[in-house]
């Protein structure tokens, strides 16, 4: 046993377990079940290890647990990147060694199972406490007592096997105090705010859907529920209800979890029973006037052991805390041990909440012992300092124990757009001495607080907490555009001029993020530290912004702002950096790119690259290492050129625009820094982001308007259509037809493509940004406001009109003679404009949603609300009902809903042959076409007869008139309790009413059956028909395996349907539901529309289940008898794809399969994308595909279109299985399918194995490509090639990786690939093609020699081709199919010679 093993095994032997090995690696469902673990037919297991990691100098880091595997972790440098996202520290992991430090691991075989170690960035490691570091709680733990933190080397501290006790929580019914139930806080129920809602209509016995404190203040997130003072009130839909919520009664304070035994710095520990301590509390109110509250008053007592819990002081005897009166209280404490401060505060409610505190008395009824504290201050928002909470040190020995101190709060919010706040903000600091309670930070030397790029300083005064280690911040989330971007906060402590730095860089916002509004930071070593991580973590996050710039085939320039110049490199090979936009010796292709290193060659001269040899700017030809340079990014967007081979020599010109080495001048007057812009970004078809930050983007929004806020996602994706030379329009990608505009003084999204959106592009070369300046409207400008959205503006230079585009496909110049001239271009637009106005608005742009219409309620003026003030009158026939009724109605722009129709006395309402009327604001929707009600089935009396609904327009007095006369009953008629009436135009509906007839298919899978409630709503071009309850089938049973249920949906006509959304409630896994498909007809129609699932309801994905999925359309026409179930079942097969379980597994892209068998090949069948929760780590999706008539499969192509943000794939296994035969092959795969992984290939092949013959074997195939010695023969497009063989073929593949040189396809260069294939016997036929994308796209192919052997025989075949591939040469043609010319011998070197 080696020295290190030993020393792991002696630490390990006295520290106990850590506090996550008590977890299961298998996580729970929200049912609280755990899922069975998959991948049992492996038979040959392997072997993990169960680590945990440590920071070190840490204690205050908890730990990780890595699970250590071949398949996880193929190198030990995987691992240290792996740790480097979880372990926070400034360099990342890049040192792992035994837990005193004293012996480094540099193997993962040096890894013992079960042990842990400590990670750090440097060779140094400081040795931490793992006892106290498995201490540490949880966020949503009770904090730990005073002592733990005030005695520095305690030799015995509490049992590391106790685990933390969950936090108590006391729930009060809404107006009946009496009520009450405590809950514990734990993970189970805490998974999110809905699930703890619905464990408390459990415990509660009554639907509980809001949450108040116990003043009425409403408690809006899971967050809030943590940090509250200890007692909620649970509410259903009525308000809050005023009463006497006495928590103190009911939340005596317990000893803190964890902590089970008094530490004695002597070092003798033994148990002890605290008993609760009697406390007589004096509290006497000032007596001028106006000095009493109306206010709830509470205290925190802290003492050496621990801290009480908030203590609310209630009378029963009148009204309390009244000018001049003295109010005595006893209150029972556990044993907190000799108090050393208190905490006074109200919570600032009532009419008159203002409150000025003489003076405190406290006296231990158990003892005797008094304590007097003298306040002589307001707790007041508008007096003093503002504070309603204060804190003071008691007396010993005549003496303040602490002296009270004013801290110095610097809160930082980032520079994003939208990163300010109006919410309320508050803070909690933690000292070694205690914390300071949760206080509002709302007194800033600035005018308004939180504010985007805004430093706020507060003043937070407090009882000295000692060292501070951490602090708690968040915000209640109330107010518009309340989500949060915290860079960093610093708090300076007065008393030992000591400043304390917590960095957060991170979004406090439901909507981003990990949706988290509090977090808790620990504090850096100092403030130094904090700044140079800030300074590390901008130019990271530059880089990510800017390095799509140095892709592969791209042409750059180099601007200096220093002299105003470009950066030329001449034929005779000398440089300088006064070049204009237009020199063309001032242009550069990115003909290598490995990371941040990159060849940058002369666009002009392509012998030429730039180059530092010996710290000397130059011109060299070849690839030599001096032509290799490092781009390092500074946060200003500026980029560094540094040498590779020799860190440290960068490229420099003094202002003359010479080089460093040539000029004389001072080091002031050097440059090191350059603006890099990108050839070609705005050309025709182009899809670009427009950036606002560099991690922003300018975003089109679901009811039109623009935010520069928008996450860099393919939402924000915008097609460029070139008008003519520096004129462009901004087509969404996500919602097409919607271009970007100014017109009438407003910026938004929702032009259609004529003069309105035609920009100038303004390009500034000081930081490679552009502005968008209006055609028609010169001098406005596309720019933001402070929260984003964007809006027409005067240009001032400021950076709110600056975007910095990024491309994500390149578009293309037209060829002569084919561009649109303006005349035409508007005759188009004229057309479309045509055909928009045949349509129905809904068609065009489809609707809004109910967010879009709140918000639009809120911007609007008075003169504006009125027209979208309607009466709403509702007539019900014989038969009234008392459940929920709800509204939607539909315009051709929009919808608003649901509207709840309720007052005040709901058992009024809706009453037998009684009209009830309300009042709603429905917003700008545009033309009304019809209105969805419905009811919620509650209630005694579920049925309700409708007969008629009437809108009529408050403003203008228009009428519409539903005549409804249905039954809305789950019982009688159509089984359906939400029906939808059409808008009447001269006695004729404008849509007509259809029934939709709706076929549910169940699998024939084992356990496919569900009893669970299944839901439908259908999506057209005209909107939703809202989710319908799928309740009266044809059969008696629903559901059922292989049985086919019949349903009927009546609702307007909804056009051409696109989608369908399908949910399944299952209470637990056994009744999971599979669904094989979905079929809409249409009454009269001459189609039916399918919309295919073939998957289980609910599902898991990335530890997450989804009650529901979105199926699209695919149409088939009805010319024939529907196949009976026998023969539609005939040649199916189910396919399992299993994902395998590394930690980035799943792909975003787009998986194909292709099926080969002795008669016919079928393919591709497309599996579907990961970007509708497919292909997760760790996860088995189920297919099902007919494979009829294809004869003995022999082999699958399996591989995906590299799509999507994160398209690299880890498959593990791919499990075939014929459904009548029950025959089943298990294909193993365990390779990653991406382009930056092993060979860089996207396919893999895979023989099938049967006992009867020998599968066929796996070929290596190396493919020598020849281009051509013409000018111009090179091409930077992406290369693909197909060889088919006698045995089929090996699907088009993409030539990535060459084996011989770095950039690919040069002039008389020789490339040689490899692919991997089955067997294709003799090769018959190659197809080769290129994209087309690239600045340089032509390309002349010489020939290509392709060599494979198998076991019996090899193969070398030459196919000959000289020609071009090139859209404007030769044949036009960019595919060409070759055929063997001759054999080629084994010694042969007939490929051209180089250029």
């Amino acid at each position: 046993m080696s020295y290190a093993t030993r020393e792991v095994n002696k630490v390990s032997t006295n520290m106990s377990e850590t506090p996550s090995t008590s977890f299961s690696t298998i996580h729970r469902t929200s049912e609280g079940q755990v899922p069975s673990r998959r991948h049992l037919s492996i038979t040959h297991p392997v072997v993990a290890k169960r680590i945990s990691f440590y920071k070190s100098g840490d204690p205050q880091f908890g730990g990780v647990r890595v699970v250590i595997n071949p398949r996880s972790f193929k190198t030990f440098d995987a691992l240290l990147d792996n740790l480097s996202r979880k372990v926070p520290l400034p360099f990342g992991v890049r040192n792992i060694s035994t837990p005193r430090g004293r012996h480094n691991i540099t193997r993962l075989e040096e890894l013992e199972d079960g042990e842990s170690y400590l990670c750090s960035h440097g060779r140094k490691v400081q040795p931490v406490d793992l006892d106290r570091a498995r201490r540490r709680p949880r966020p949503w733990l009770s904090s730990l007592a005073i002592s733990a933190h005030a005695s520095r080397h305690p030799t015995v501290a509490a049992a590391p096997s106790m685990p933390c006790a969950p936090r108590r929580l006391l729930v009060f019914r809404n107006g009946d105090p009496k009520t009450r139930r405590t809950v514990l806080l734990t993970r189970r129920v805490t998974q999110s705010f809905e699930a703890f809602l619905q464990h408390l209509t459990v415990v509660m016995q009554r639907p509980v859907t809001k949450l108040y404190a116990t003043d009425g203040r409403k408690v809006p997130s899971l967050q809030a529920v943590i940090l509250s003072s200890g007692a909620v009130v649970a509410a259903g839909k009525e308000p809050f209800k005023p009463g006497n919520y006495d928590v103190q009664k009911y939340l005596l304070p317990a000893r803190l979890p964890g902590i089970s035994h008094r530490v004695h710095r002597k070092g003798n520990a033994r148990s002890e029973n605290r008993k609760s301590v009697n406390w007589k509390i004096s509290i006497i109110t000032s007596d001028f006037p106006n000095a009493g509250t109306s206010s709830q008053i509470y205290i925190v007592l802290y003492g050496h052991h621990r801290s009480s819990a908030p203590i609310y002081l209630y009378g029963t005897d009148g009204v309390r805390f009244q000018d001049g009166h003295e109010d005595i209280f006893t209150i029972t404490v556990g044993d907190i041990g000799v108090p050393f401060k208190i905490r006074i505060g109200h919570t600032n409610s009532g009419h008159a909440p203002s409150w000025h505190c003489k003076e405190i008395q406290l006296q231990n009824m158990n003892c005797g012992k008094q304590f007097y504290i003298p306040v002589q201050r307001w707790l007041a928002r508008d007096k003093d300092d503002g504070e309603i909470c204060r804190e003071f040190p008691l007396l010993s020995k005549g003496q303040w124990v602490l002296p009270v101190t004013t801290y110095e709060v610097y809160v930082a919010t980032g520079e994003l757009w939208n990163a300010g706040t109006v919410a309320n903000v508050y803070i909690s600091v933690y000292g070694k001495k205690g914390d300071s309670g949760s206080r509002q930070l709302l007194r800033s030397k600035s005018s308004f607080n939180f504010l985007r790029g805004q430093t706020d300083s507060f003043l937070l005064e407090a009882v000295h907490l000692g060292n501070l280690y951490k602090i708690v911040i968040g915000h209640d989330g109330l107010g518009p555009g309340n989500g949060w971007f915290l860079d960093d906060v610093v708090v300076k402590d007065p008393t030992t001029n000591h400043e304390y730095a917590f960095f957060c860089h991170r979004w406090l916002d439901q909507g981003e993020g990990d949706g988290k509004i509090v977090r808790e930071i620990y504090a850096r070593d100092n403030s130094i530290f904090s700044a140079r991580q800030k300074l590390e973590l901008k130019s990271k996050e530059t880089w990510a912004a800017e390095s799509w710039k140095f892709t592969k085939g791209n042409t750059l320039q180099f601007y200096n702002r220093l002299t105003g110049g470009f950066v030329r490199l001449h034929p005779d090979g000398t440089v300088d950096a006064i070049g204009e936009k237009t020199d063309k010796y001032g242009l550069f292709d990115v003909i290598f790119n490995k990371g941040n290193i990159c060849i940058f060659r002369s666009h002009e001269m392509r012998h030429l690259s730039l180059a530092l040899d010996n710290g000397f700017v130059t011109g060299m030809a070849g690839r030599g290492t001096p032509t290799e340079l490092r781009v390092i990014y500074q946060h200003s967007r500026c980029a560094l050129l540094e040498s590779a081979l020799v860190p440290g020599h960068t490229l420099v010109f003094d202002r003359q625009g010479r080089r460093a080495e040539e000029s004389a001048a001072g080091y002031a007057d050097l440059s090191k820094e350059f603006v890099i812009l990108v050839k070609g970004v705005f050309l025709n078809s182009a899809v670009i982001l427009l950036a606002t930050s560099l991690c922003q983007a300018l975003c089109l929004q679901s009811d039109g308007t623009c935010t520069g806020a928008g996450n860099q996602s393919e939402k924000s994706y915008w097609k460029v259509h070139k008008i003519s030379s520096g004129i462009c329009m901004f087509e969404s990608t996500k919602n097409t037809q919607m271009y970007l505009r100014i017109k009438d003084g407003l910026c938004d999204g929702t032009g259609t493509g004529d003069a309105d959106c035609h920009f100038k592009i303004k390009k500034n070369l000081e930081n490679a940004s552009i502005s968008l300046e209006s055609v028609k409207s010169p001098g406005l400008f596309v720019g933001l406001q402070p929260d984003g959205k964007a809006k027409a503006v005067v240009y001032t230079k400021e950076e709110n009109v600056c975007f910095y585009p990024q491309v994500i496909q390149f578009g293309r110049e037209n060829p002569m003679g084919m561009s649109a001239t303006p005349i035409q271009r508007e005759g188009q637009i004229q057309k479309s404009e045509n055909q928009k106005k045949m349509l129905p608005a809904s068609e065009v742009r489809g609707p809004l949603p109910t967010s879009a219409t709140k918000i639009l309620h809120s911007q609007t003026s008075e003169t504006l609300l009125s027209e979208n003030e309607w009466k709403v009158s509702v007539l019900t026939g014989d038969t009234g009902t008392q459940a929920s009724v709800t509204l939607w109605i539909y315009g051709d722009e929009g919808v608003t809903g649901p509207i709840s129709l309720s007052k005040d006395s709901p058992e009024q309402l809706f009453l037998p042959r009684h009209k009830a009327e309300f009042q709603v604001e429905i917003g700008s929707i545009g033309e009304i076409y019809k209105i969805r009600i419905g009811h919620d089935g509650s209630s005694r009396q579920p049925e309700w007869s409708l007969q008629r609904v009437t809108m009529q327009h408050m403003k203008s007095k228009k009428v519409l008139d539903f005549v409804a006369d249905v039954w809305l009953s789950q019982i009688q008629a159509d089984g359906d309790s939400v029906c939808e009436l059409p808008v009447m135009k001269e006695g004729q509906p404008i849509f007509p009413l259809v029934k939709y007839q709706v076929e549910v298919y169940t699998g024939q899978l084992k356990q496919a059956e569900t009893e669970s409630e299944v839901s439908l709503c259908l999506y057209g071009e005209r909107g939703d028909s809202g989710l319908r309850l799928l309740h009266k089938s044809n059969m008696p049973v629903r559901f059922r395996r292989g049985q086919i249920d019949k349903f009927q949906v009546e609702a307007v006509s909804l056009g051409k349907l696109q989608k369908v959304l399908l949910r399944c409630e299952a209470c637990d896994k056994s009744q999971y539901w599979y669904c094989e498909k979905i079929v809409v007809m249409e009454p009269g129609a001459a189609s039916e529309s399918i919309f295919t699932c073939e998957r289980w309801l609910p599902f898991m994905s990335e530890g997450i289940i989804h009650s529901e999925i979105e199926l699209y359309h695919q149409e088939m026409q009805i010319n024939h008898q529907p196949k009976i179930q026998e023969e539609a079942n005939d040649g199916d097969w189910k396919v399992t794809i299993i994902t395998g379980d590394l930690e980035s597994a799943g792909t975003t892209a787009t998986v194909s399969l292709y099926v080969y068998g002795g008669t016919r090949y079928l393919g591709p069948i497309i599996l579907g994308s990961g970007k509708h929760q497919l292909f997760n780590s760790n996860s088995a999706d189920i297919f099902k595909i007919n494979l009829q008539d294809i004869g003995e499969i022999y082999k699958i192509r399996i591989g995906h279109d590299n799509s999507g943000k994160d398209p690299s794939w880890y498959l593990e296994e791919v499990r075939l299985e014929n459904i009548a035969t029950s025959e089943v092959f298990c294909l193993p795969v365990d390779s990653w399918l991406a382009e930056d992984e092993n060979e860089g290939d996207t396919w893999r092949e895979i023989p099938i194995v049967r006992t009867s013959a020998a599968p066929l074997p796996v070929v290596v195939y190396e493919i020598h490509i020849y281009t051509g010695r013409k000018p111009g023969a090179e091409t930077d497009c992406n290369v693909f090639i197909n060889l088919i063989g006698t045995r089929g073929d090996s699907g088009k593949r993409r030539l990535h990786q060459s084996k011989s040189n770095k950039a690919r396809f040069q002039c008389g260069q020789v490339d040689i690939f490899s692919i991997k294939a089955v067997s294709l016997g003799k090769l018959k036929t190659v197809v080769i093609s290129h994209d087309g994308t690239g600045p340089g796209n032509g390309w002349f192919l010489e020939s290509i020699v392709v060599k494979s052997e198998e076991e019996e025989s090899s193969q070398e075949v030459l196919f000959l081709c000289n020609r071009w591939l090139d859209e404007y040469q030769d044949d036009g043609k960019t595919e060409r199919e070759l055929i063997p010319e001759r054999r080629h011998s084994a010694g042969g070197g007939s490929g051209p010679t180089t250029c």
